[in-house]
């Protein structure tokens, strides 16, 4: 795996102006283009994804809200639901959509006009990941009209119903050009999760499509058998073991580093293990506790109780080991224990808990097999877990999942659409209960005003049925 080197996040603002560049050819300066090849966009695309919406605000808050981490200073905060437009400005305007979305559109155009596939299958994978990233947590978001300045400067917001339809669309697309021969121009180094290796996005490709397929189990007008169908059919060609995982490797060093080691440095706010993950950790003698969390003072293991008082020594608490939090630590956008998981989850609304067990099991070993656990210690877990029945088989196979999605953003999806885990209420807690979704941002509030913003964060998005 390739480490990765950061880089500024320059193409949005670059790229952005490419629109105007008719005005601008008198002044053509050759040291200081204007106009960038794919292998110069792709770099700081797939940064921008890793550091600062899956391990940016985005990852932090879905591991306050879904009690993995807690934050040992004063309510309210993060943890305790205190999040206002302003807090969301960032991820909306200045990285899904211009650093993410719209460079991914410029360099598929380029990759369409020169016949480089294996850019239009990553540019389209990557589209639909960060496009249900921004509908999962706004629901209604700009789509068809979204970053066709100057004609349109005010796009209309598209339902989420019709977004998770066109996921799927972007997904077969892009598992089309990447079946397709190779390019004389092909990604490779500049790839930053798969170097290039076609088989493996194609792989991605359809986790993502299981991935969003299970996510409408209960949408409206779905059932969760049909998505379950949709699910396995998917899986049947994605991830085959941890070697597929799509993830991004960080070299360490200064401005080097991976997000989480920056997340949870000392000047990140005091950043500590949650009481609710602690305690189900070591509830179930799992021996993944100690790869994920660091002892406290004592030698023991303590999560903060989320809102509570903080604790005036941080030592007394648990943190995030090195696993996660190193300075070169690699930041998954997705695994083979995921793709277990929705497996398992969509043999049981198929063929029952019987037919899931050994697969539930499996995705378990997986996440043990990524941490490195050892191989009698894992199984050991395993066997000490309790068989799945009809009334208890949603509850393990999410809870189980919630562990191997230790600090990822589709922990916050799976509450929302299973009810697991099972969380308690902050203390001090900022409102009325646990958000279902992001407030609109100021910035969008302002310079784009639609009827959809009326919606708060006591709202569900359309997949989040009750």
């Amino acid at each position: 795996m390739k480490r990765l080197y950061i880089a500024t996040v320059f193409l949005g603002a670059v790229l952005l102006g490419s629109g105007c560049k008719k005005f601008l050819d008198v002044n053509d300066n050759p040291n200081s283009p204007m106009d960038v090849g794919e292998k110069l966009i792709l770099p700081p695309v797939e940064i921008t994804v890793s550091t600062q919406v899956v391990g940016g605000f985005n990852g932090t808050n879905a591991a306050y809200w879904m009690q993995q981490l807690s934050q040992n200073q004063p309510s309210p905060g993060q943890e305790t639901f205190k999040i206002f437009p302003v807090d969301v400005d960032n991820t909306w305007t200045f990285f899904i959509y211009p650093n993410i979305l719209n460079n991914l559109r410029l360099m598929m155009n380029k990759a369409r006009a020169a016949g480089h596939n294996e850019y239009m299958a990553i540019g389209k994978t990557l589209y639909a990941f960060n496009l249900a990233i921004a509908t999962d947590l706004w629901g209604s978001v700009p789509n068809t009209d979204a970053m066709k300045l100057p004609e349109i400067i005010r796009p209309k917001y598209d339902s989420q119903e019709s977004i998770y339809a066109s996921l799927q669309t972007t997904l077969d697309s892009a598992i089309y050009f990447a079946s397709q021969p190779k390019s004389a121009i092909a990604p490779g180094t500049d790839d930053l999760i798969f170097q290039g290796d076609m088989s493996k996005w194609k792989k991605f490709a359809y986790m993502l499509k299981a991935r969003f397929y299970l996510r409408l189990t209960k949408a409206p007008g779905h059932t969760a058998a049909a998505q379950a169908d949709l699910a396995l059919a998917a899986l049947a060609n994605a991830f085959g073991d941890n070697s597929d995982n799509a993830l991004v490797a960080y070299a360490g060093g200064a401005k080097k580093e991976s997000p989480w080691f920056k997340n949870t440095e000392p000047g990140a706010g005091g950043v500590v293990m949650n009481k609710t993950f602690i305690d189900f950790l070591q509830g179930n003698n799992d021996p993944r506790l100690p790869i994920i969390a660091t002892k406290d003072v004592d030698g023991g293991y303590t999560g903060r109780v989320p809102g509570a008082t903080p604790v005036p020594d941080p030592d007394a608490l648990s943190k995030v080991d090195s696993f996660y939090a190193a300075d070169n630590a690699s930041l998954y956008l997705a695994t083979y224990s995921e793709a277990l998981s929705i497996k398992a989850e969509a043999t049981f609304y198929k063929s029952g808990a019987a037919a899931a067990q050994p697969i539930y099991q499996a995705a378990i070993k997986a996440h043990m097999d990524m941490l490195k656990v050892a191989a009698a210690d894992a199984q050991a877990y395993i066997n000490s877990r309790p068989a799945l029945t009809a009334t208890n088989a949603l509850q393990q196979i999410i809870y189980e999942k919630y562990v191997a999605g230790f600090l990822s953003i589709e922990t916050y999806n799976d509450w929302r659409r299973t009810g697991f885990p099972v969380l308690q209420l902050p203390q001090n807690m900022f409102g009325t209960g646990f958000p279902r979704r992001w407030p609109y941002p100021s910035n969008e509030l302002l310079a784009n005003p639609q009827p959809e913003q009326s919606a708060t964060t006591a709202d569900r998005v359309w997949w989040d049925t009750k």
